[in-house]
């Protein structure tokens, strides 16, 4: 089980609940939450990096089932759960069971989801019984990002503030720990810190931080991410055909620095760089972030004619930095009247989105379409921007939920 994985299904399934309302959706983020702050928290707090899927020399024994486990651990309730859960005397694999809902076989009530829930629990009592597989709880910063970033999100998006505070918890472990002169290393284990950050540390760091800033509103985590942008450029930034390299220009000498912008088991470095750079634009109205994201997109645009399917991160980075959704509420953050409106941002699925909480004395950036606007009527107004166009003055949460869903639909 990596970090990376659920990261990333954790983010999408918080998308897709948004989109939805799917219960499923909200169930299954709520386990994987679950199984990271059970399973996943390393020594001080930051997020460990692999579950393995052997255990006593043999793969998958931790996590497969018998049709007599099942039998002997649930009982009256044992018919329901093999039903829901693909379980047969012959098994699903070598053998033995994946207990597994990708096929659906009906609908189930909710008396029946209620029972099946608590099946699960019974097992996961049954499985804690047995060797567990070996833990690999080295932290390491790029997908410690993943991680921050999609806890945060999913904390704000289902108001779960302890999964914010996981986040928190994480990323302040990592600047504790694996930050050295304002440089990020790479792995973090047993007291021991190794290698000079890579590209892909820098760029999942600054999601995390960004995330965070717009969830909690301190500028503490802006701060790290411009930090970090400007280490980029010291370090890692092609100066000769533009884009970033992996590795940096002082790290351990190599034959060859590769500068990509393919996305592999998590997103491409320069890919996910683009949206950061965009963001940063947004939150600051600093041209430079401006300038260097459009210097990124045209190095690798040739990419590509070449072969697209391996640049989702590149591409989603260029169309959020051409039409990203800008928010601005104007109103103090813990009033009443802020949440409502906030929590309308949060019932949204809008991945482009960009978030702004100001308070009614304060300035938006002279660039952002929002400059100038204020309160209507004294009250916490919103305003939703895409391009140079903003929304009428909306202080209702059902009324900013539909400008919402119809700007980025």
């Amino acid at each position: 089980k990596m970090l990376y994985d659920n990261a990333q299904l954790i983010e999408l399934l918080t998308w897709a609940w948004q989109d939805t309302g799917d219960p499923l959706f909200a169930r299954r983020v709520a386990e994987t939450m679950d199984w990271a702050q059970r399973e996943m928290i390393a020594e001080g707090g930051g997020f460990a990096a692999t579950l393995d899927a052997d255990s006593e020399g043999e793969e998958g024994k931790f996590y497969v089932w018998s049709e007599s486990d099942i039998d002997s651990a649930l009982g009256t309730n044992t018919a329901l759960f093999k039903e829901a859960y693909d379980v047969t005397n012959g098994g699903n694999w070598e053998g033995k069971n994946i207990l597994n809902r990708i096929t659906p076989v009906r609908d189930f009530s909710e008396e029946e989801e209620n029972i099946l829930n608590a099946c699960r629990e019974r097992l996961l009592a049954e499985r804690a019984k047995r060797i567990r597989p070996g833990w690999d709880d080295k932290v390491l910063a790029d997908w410690n990002g993943l991680m921050i970033s999609a806890a945060a999100q999913a904390g704000a998006a289902f108001d779960k503030p302890g999964w914010i505070e996981l986040a928190r918890t994480a990323f302040n472990f990592i600047t504790s720990n694996m930050v050295r002169d304002d440089r990020l290393y790479h792995s973090y284990r047993d007291g021991k810190l190794k290698h000079l950050g890579s590209l892909d540390d820098y760029a999942g760091m600054i999601k995390g931080a960004l995330t965070l800033h717009e969830i909690t509103g301190e500028a503490g985590f802006l701060d790290w991410a411009e930090t970090w942008a400007g280490k980029l450029d010291d370090h890692y930034w092609d100066q000769g055909g533009g884009g970033f390299f992996f590795t940096a220009d002082d790290a351990e000498a190599l034959i060859v620095r590769t500068k990509s912008v393919q996305d592999h088991a998590t997103p491409s470095g320069n890919g996910a760089m683009v949206a950061n750079l965009a963001r940063l634009y947004y939150l600051t109205g600093n041209e430079t972030y401006r300038t260097r994201a459009d210097i990124l997109i045209v190095a690798f645009s040739g990419t590509l004619a070449e072969n697209f399917f391996p640049l989702a991160a590149f591409m989603n980075g260029v169309e959020f930095l051409q039409c990203g959704t800008q928010i601005v509420i104007v109103g103090e953050r813990g009033t009443q009247e802020s949440q409502s409106l906030l929590d309308a941002v949060y019932s949204v699925s809008a991945p482009n989105r960009v978030m702004a909480v100001i308070g009614p004395e304060d300035a938006l950036p002279a660039s952002h379409p929002a400059h100038g606007k204020t309160q209507l009527d004294g009250k916490a107004t919103a305003y939703v921007c895409v391009g140079p166009t903003c929304s009428l003055p909306l202080t209702t949460s059902d009324d900013l939920a539909k400008a919402l869903s119809a700007g980025v639909a």
